[in-house]
């Protein structure tokens, strides 16, 4: 096997923004921002959406936007006379 083509893995945590709830784990990834938790050193990623918010693992329905993209797109920017 090939020697060195993976990349490093640094101890990671995903929080999400609208819980809080936190996800410790590990990958490539990196921030700016770093936390002590129990003692380990990680990378702070926030997250707007993890599986604690997302409406496929929680089950709620949530209708975000009432008009669609193309509405939104054409109120924007159509012609004002």
């Amino acid at each position: 096997m090939k020697q060195n083509i993976h990349p490093k893995t640094n101890n990671v945590c995903f929080r999400d923004v609208s819980s809080g709830k936190n996800f410790l784990t590990t990958s490539p990834l990196k921030s700016d921002r770093t936390e002590t938790i129990d003692g380990v050193e990680y990378y702070v990623i926030v997250r707007d959406v993890t599986m604690d918010s997302h409406p496929v693992y929680t089950g709620e329905k949530r209708f975000v936007d009432s008009a669609g993209r193309v509405e939104k797109f054409q109120n924007k920017f159509r012609r004002r006379r």
